[in-house]
């Protein structure tokens, strides 16, 4: 620099002193405006490299029953890159499936459902038409997701429930297009058929027990007048038959099982555990990924493609609401910044409440002496050293669906039969030889939502299921029981009949009975429909039929909350049903679809069975 010195006379020293101060400082501060920019520039260019260092083409949230399904056929494509966030711990311990028996034990699986280990541990607001209840509410915060926890059932629903999806605005999720992605989900142990899948991962068995309340159950039914079905996920639902369940090899078949694990080695495919996700990122109205914490550090991971959101029925509208999609009313409360106003979000909760109507049983063949403690050890030992025994079923192992009057075009209840006692969601010990059914209503025109408490991830939302508050679900409701009753007192139970537990004999006009069911009833762990599917023009819907939230940018929602309304039995079956379809739907791919596939009718509807 010292060429700029040159012809630079000084005629007084305290000038030439005070000129070349001012020369430095203002040298010096070109020197650091030139550092500072090339400061920001390299810091740019160094977040830009580390964020695409922490990019993925797709960021899953939530490993439940329908996260899984969709990492595992994304990850399909080598090319496409995906990292799963789960809240929740691994299902297995050391890798180890057994030292987490009370996991994989298909008889254990009352344990998760009171444990907060594995289980978000929700609980709804007080019931004004159920005495003021507080509801529990299971779901499952590990690997597997409620599929983890669940009873095993697997029931798809009925033709026409996806039938009314399509008119409710999901087109192309009726009956024809739905079918093909049940089959490709499964491999039935009976082998495929124009129904069943024969060569997907989710293996499906029935019981083995051919215990004789159920042999029992099936014959009173059909006493009572109602067929016998030899497949409730074919042909035809109405009617009592032998369930289906993800069960194989004597242990739950969850989705971390089927879908999880055989994708892990994939190269372009990463998971994360106890990773809770409490923000969705934009740019304007564009996702760019999500916020999450991990070992109590806050963090950020980027999607170049999509963030897929599988929370489930309350995570997804949460998440959504904590990010600022939801009613903007209700987030401005909140001081939540708003990205998009769309009222639908947390709306249309809708639920299956059940009751259990229960028998004393005057022989000692119920599993009241196998939850004896040395009988539970002995049981325990077998399954851990082979699978096998009466640890390897779930026990719910028959049951039904039937119509609740004339007029009923399908099924509006269903049935679990249980050659056991169930008291307070299995939290209370059984306390004698008994056997039960679960029975409840499968379309209550009962409807609630879900709120934020907070704008704080942590708490849990508030959730108002609304239970009970129609006349006909009332009505529905007191028939269950009714029928029910007949079932139980027809000539196959007579060599096991005892009196009457619940309700009780003393049980008998339709205020007592409303009284027991406002009482006993629970819900059935089927939240659903909170992100309700549909055309962007309802102005109740949240994603359109392409599993897209409407008005934001690549970002989308697959699980439960997307169905437009509850389908006629257990979700677990439909929803890896509708991960399956939005993979495809995902990869580009067009829709798998299989016509005029011939379902059941009552020959009259004159009559109610």
């Amino acid at each position: 620099m010292a060429y700029l010195m040159k012809g630079f006379k000084c005629h007084s020293p305290v000038m030439c002193k005070v000129a070349g101060s001012l020369f430095k400082a203002h040298t010096l501060k070109n020197i650091l405006g030139i550092n500072e920019q090339q400061f920001k520039i390299s810091r740019a260019s160094s977040q830009l490299s580390s964020e695409k260092a922490n990019s993925y083409n797709y960021v899953i949230v939530g490993a439940g029953s329908a996260g899984c399904v969709l990492a595992n056929r994304l990850t399909e494509d080598p090319l496409s890159t995906v990292l799963l966030l789960e809240a929740g711990p691994k299902d297995t311990l050391l890798g180890s499936k057994r030292l987490l028996w009370k996991i994989h034990m298909p008889a254990a699986l009352t344990y998760n459902l009171c444990d907060e280990k594995y289980n978000w541990y929700y609980h709804t607001t007080a019931q004004r038409h159920m005495d003021n209840r507080v509801m529990y509410w299971p779901r499952g915060r590990v690997w597997g997701g409620s599929s983890s926890l669940n009873a095993m059932v697997y029931i798809r629903g009925h033709a026409e429930d996806y039938n009314r999806w399509s008119r409710e605005g999901a087109l192309g999720w009726d009956y024809e297009h739905c079918l093909p992605y049940f089959k490709r989900a499964q491999t039935h142990e009976l082998g495929p058929d124009q129904y069943r899948g024969g060569s997907g991962p989710l293996h499906v068995s029935r019981g083995k027990t051919k215990h004789p309340l159920h042999q029992a159950f099936l014959e009173a039914a059909q006493q009572a007048g109602y067929p016998f079905t030899d497949d409730m996920n074919g042909y035809q639902q109405e009617g009592f038959g032998w369930m289906d369940m993800t069960i194989h090899q004597g242990q739950r078949w969850s989705t971390a099982s089927a879908y999880l694990r055989p994708a892990i080695s994939r190269p372009n495919f990463s998971v994360a555990e106890k990773t809770l996700v409490t923000k969705i990122l934009f740019q304007g109205t564009k996702c760019i990924g999500v916020e999450y914490v991990k070992n109590g550090q806050k963090k950020k991971v980027f999607a170049n493609k999509e963030v897929i959101l599988s929370g489930g029925a309350i995570n997804s509208p949460q998440l959504l609401m904590l990010s600022g999609i939801g009613n903007a009313d209700d987030l401005k409360k909140l001081g939540i910044p708003v990205v998009c106003h769309l009222p639908g979000v947390g709306q249309n909760l809708q639920d299956h409440l059940e009751v259990y109507v229960q028998q004393e049983c005057t022989k000692p063949i119920t599993l009241y002496s196998a939850q004896k403690p040395l009988n539970m050890v002995r049981i325990g030992l077998e399954w851990l050293w082979k699978f096998t025994g009466d640890g390897a079923t779930a026990h719910l192992e028959s049951g039904g669906f039937i119509r609740s009057e004339p007029g009923v075009p399908h099924p509006d209840i269903q049935f679990h039969f249980l050659p056991s006692q169930v008291i307070d969601h299995g939290r209370v010990a059984s306390t004698r030889e008994a056997y039960q059914v679960h029975v409840g209503p499968m379309r209550s025109t009962s409807v609630g939502w879900l709120k934020l408490k907070s704008s704080d991830p942590n708490d849990h939302p508030i959730i108002e299921p609304n239970y009970l508050s129609t006349e006909r679900d009332v009505w529905e409701f007191r028939q269950c029981v009714k029928l029910t009753r007949e079932i139980f007192a027809q000539k196959a139970f007579e060599k096991f009949r005892g009196p009457e537990i619940q309700p009780g004999n003393h049980v008998q006009s339709d205020k007592e009975i409303d009284a027991f069911i406002r009482q006993k009833a629970d819900s059935a762990y089927h939240p659903s429909c909170t992100c309700k599917m549909g055309q962007p023009s309802d102005s109740t819907a949240v994603v359109d039929p392409q599993t897209k939230v409407i008005g934001v940018e690549n970002l989308r929602v697959v699980d439960a909350s997307i169905m437009p309304s509850v389908v006629t039995g257990n979700l677990n079956a439909p929803t890896i049903m509708i991960a399956e379809k939005a993979a495809d739907i995902i990869k580009g791919l067009p829709s798998l679809q299989e016509k005029n596939v011939p379902v059941y009718k009552p020959k009259t509807l004159e009559t109610q069975r």
